[in-house]
């Protein structure tokens, strides 16, 4: 069914008025959308009828259907022999997950091919993390990128233009008309890319709370069932885990900052609270591999090749093989580093990620629009999370800054973070449900 023989007005009436559509009918106006023969305005107030009216689990899955299809696709599988497995992330503050997880997998043996995006918002996405890399090259044809998951185990790349266009297109769409926050787009979005990427399973990294789309657990429950719902369809193994965004992730937010931090996690000594998200996340994508080993397993071997130095060195031959320069002093550093040091004592009862994140924002290590470029050694690293007990004075955090002026400010909003009171910080772990 073409855009000469569907009347997109109609679709839209039906969708606004509650109404499901076809698989065909659903096809036909995203394949349209994708080919230039449907304006931007109809695609938008489709939309906006699905912001208010949502799509079903059948809908939900032809429109991810229809964005895969409207590009190429990857066979992973076929073409290594092996069972390739990935990690998605839906976006928080500090986290830097990906970077730490796939050297560890790949020296575990199993092979791990991830194609990543750009960040818009307080920090950049994987890939700008990457670009902080001296050297580092996100771009690969598809050839390469299939040799070196193949030959070193490992590849982050970003995603190839003919992967998934029409959800490049409704993405941005869908960003500038208000339509980002619904449960079925993101839902399609996340795993259209992940689908046509060709792994055969996917732990995917729900967050919840303050700095994540997801404010509740129930929200990111749903999120997570949906995306399962669409991997099992297509014949995919999925699982979810829902984990803490309410405060940072680990201690660092900042391009060049976090890469440091990944770098040491993967040396055996990074945060507690990231180590532990990694090390599960790593356990189920060990679990979901073809090693044919269960959780406690796949948790006993991350951990060992951590200790043992083959995560390190499975970083540095990724890092390298990618043109990029996998020691720590490559990396660059802020010319302006500032304390932020507590004003009274007490417990730390709340570090605001959104707070951390804007603060991160104004320094420059994120974009406001995709035009902007981002200063990769500027951010944030806090020293003190949420629980611990200070007095006046302590140290709480650093603010690595371009300018005296920037860390001025910065030290100001990453201290208006901090809630420190007398009574006590409430208990969560980073790990808050999982969902298979």
């Amino acid at each position: 069914m073409s855009a000469e023989v569907i009347r997109p007005a109609e679709l839209i009436q039906r969708k606004r008025d509650g109404e499901e559509l076809t698989d065909a009918e659903i096809s036909a106006l995203i394949l349209g959308y994708a080919k230039g023969e449907i304006p931007d305005y109809q695609l938008a107030a489709f939309c906006m009828a699905v912001f208010f009216r949502g799509l079903n689990p059948r809908e939900t899955f032809a429109l991810t259907d229809a964005m895969i299809r409207s590009g190429e696709t990857i066979d992973l599988g076929a073409a290594l022999g092996r069972k390739v497995v990935d990690k998605h992330s839906t976006g928080g503050v500090g986290d830097k997950t990906s970077l730490a997880v796939g050297p560890i997998v790949a020296a575990c043996g199993v092979p791990l091919g991830k194609m990543s995006g750009r960040g818009l918002g307080h920090t950049g996405g994987t890939l700008d993390k990457l670009e902080a890399i001296p050297g580092y090259r996100v771009e690969l044809g598809l050839d390469e990128f299939i040799a070196q998951v193949k030959d070193v185990g490992i590849a982050i790349v970003g995603q190839t233009a003919d992967l998934v266009p029409a959800d490049k297109l409704l993405y941005a769409l869908r960003d500038v008309t208000a339509t980002v926050d619904q449960l079925s787009l993101i839902a399609a979005s996340i795993m259209s890319k992940k689908l046509a990427a060709g792994a055969q399973a996917i732990v995917l990294d729900v967050k919840v709370g303050d700095g994540a789309f997801m404010k509740t657990v129930d929200d990111a429950r749903r999120l997570a069932e949906a995306m399962i719902s669409l991997g099992h369809h297509a014949g995919r193994e999925v699982v979810c885990l829902l984990t803490d965004m309410d405060q940072p992730l680990g201690a660092a937010v900042g391009n060049a900052l976090e890469v440091r931090e990944a770098l040491h996690t993967v040396q055996g000594r990074g945060p507690a609270d990231f180590t532990e998200l990694v090390m599960d996340a790593c356990a189920r994508l060990l679990a979901l591999s073809d090693l044919g080993i269960d959780l406690e397993e796949g948790r006993r071997r991350a951990e060992q090749a951590v200790a043992d130095g083959s995560a390190e060195a499975k970083w540095r031959q990724w890092i390298a093989a990618q043109g990029g320069d996998p020691d720590e002093s490559a990396l660059e550093t802020a010319p302006v580093i500032r304390e932020v040091r507590a004003t009274t004592g007490g417990v730390v009862e709340e570090l605001g990620a959104i707070r951390v994140a804007t603060a991160a924002l104004h320094l420059g290590a994120g974009r406001r629009t995709k035009a902007d470029t981002i200063d990769h050694a500027v951010g944030v690293v806090c020293h003190v999370k949420r629980g611990a007990e200070v007095a006046a004075g302590d140290l709480l955090a650093e603010v690595h800054a371009r300018t005296d002026e920037a860390a001025s400010v910065a030290v100001a909003d990453v201290l208006a973070a901090y809630v420190i009171g007398n009574g006590f910080a409430r208990e969560r772990n980073v790990l808050l449900d999982v969902v298979d």
